[in-house]
């Protein structure tokens, strides 16, 4: 691996691209304009109602109903109270497939009024909710509008101070936006088209008309090309990033944030779309062939795995579909890292991205040659 003959090639590969209006467009204007359109489309709307099942320990109390009644009013989560008949509430989640669930404890209204009437027997309770980490923009919807209605009652009983604290919330306060789903989804976007598209065309085209053959007499390797070409598309994913989180906080006042954590997904997620490109072109025949498999491997995960519309969305019947496409674990390690801070999230994700780039890297070097047969 000589790393000047990648040096030397790399300006060579950018402005091949650069010539190319077609791939600009779709890597660096495309996105933009559909982060505009659905943006405006729904800037005046929240994001969609996520059902939370309620279980009240407290018997339909004053202070619970009211509690629940605020939570309700949030707009973003409808409550659902079962009745206590369930038992554990995580296990009934689990066996009815729902995903967000709360539990108000026995003692909830005597404590609040403890609280209020400043009596000794003022103490912190405790509500738990149960998210499911494999919908973490559902999970934020749904603890931050606990955690939003949990401030409010500390506030108005004890002047700030915790009386009502939810357990295990890994997000804060933010009701979230249809927007600050959009972004990550269109850099998600970004990060598949550019290199998929692009790729496809460039590993038949060139096959066909035999520029690998003559790369082959050239000193540069087969991996200081890939090395190059992966590269490229990274330096794209991040100038796209930049790009639309300049657009999308500028115009619509997106709650995102580019983090640290969010940064591997656009080193990882480019090279596994190249990857997933080269191999459709390798294995193809013909340019055309080529186009209707990048096509046929491209346009589901466009749109299933969560690139306009939250996952935890769906029907159920097609979450499974969304999860065994893998762009929705870089969309959903993006979600995790630049708009809920859930690291853990961020990292399943991220490990995902990875073995799926190993692997399919691996593929296209096993079926990727300088040389038509």
């Amino acid at each position: 691996m000589n790393f000047r003959r990648i040096a030397a090639y790399f300006p060579a590969f950018a402005k091949g691209y650069i010539r190319n209006p077609l791939g600009l467009f779709m890597s660096l204007i495309f996105p933009v304009i559909l982060i505009l359109i659905f943006g405006a489309v729904f800037s005046n709307s929240g994001s969609s109602q996520v059902p939370l099942t309620v279980e009240n320990l407290d018997h339909n109390s004053p202070a619970s109903v009211a509690f629940l009644s605020a939570l309700n009013s949030t707009g973003v989560v409808t409550v659902n109270v079962v009745s206590p008949d369930v038992g554990n509430l995580s296990t009934y989640l689990a066996h009815n497939d729902l995903s967000a669930g709360l539990v108000i404890p026995a003692g909830f209204n005597a404590t609040l009024s403890a609280c209020a009437a400043h009596l000794p027997s003022c103490g912190p309770v405790q509500l738990l909710v149960f998210t499911n980490p494999s919908s973490g923009s559902e999970a934020g919807i749904v603890e931050g509008a606990v955690q939003g209605v949990a401030n409010g009652e500390n506030l108005r009983i004890a002047g700030g101070t915790v009386v009502v604290a939810p357990v295990n919330l890994n997000v804060g306060n933010q009701l979230y936006r249809y927007i600050d789903y959009l972004v990550p989804g269109l850099i998600g976007f970004s990060v598949l088209v550019a290199p998929m598209f692009s790729m496809v065309n460039v590993s038949s085209t060139w096959k066909r008309d035999k520029l690998f053959r003559q790369l082959s007499l050239t000193p540069l390797t087969r991996g200081e090309w890939l090395t190059a070409t992966f590269l490229w598309y990274v330096l794209l994913a991040f100038v796209s990033t930049l790009l639309l989180l300049g657009v999308g906080t500028a115009v619509f006042g997106a709650h995102v944030t580019l983090t640290l954590l969010a940064l591997p997904f656009l080193v990882v997620g480019p090279i596994l779309f190249v990857s997933i490109g080269l191999l459709a072109g390798s294995v193809s025949k013909t340019p055309e062939t080529a186009g209707v498999i990048g096509n046929i491997i491209t346009f589901p995960m466009m749109f299933l795995s969560g690139t306009f519309f939250p996952v935890s969305l769906f029907p159920s019947w097609l979450v499974p579909v969304a999860h065994a496409l893998p762009l929705y674990y870089v969309i959903d390690g993006l979600n995790a890292a630049m708009v809920f801070g859930n690291a853990s999230a961020a990292y399943l994700d991220l490990a995902v991205t990875t073995v799926l780039a190993v692997i399919f890297s691996l593929a296209a070097v096993r079926f990727f040659s300088w040389r038509e047969d």
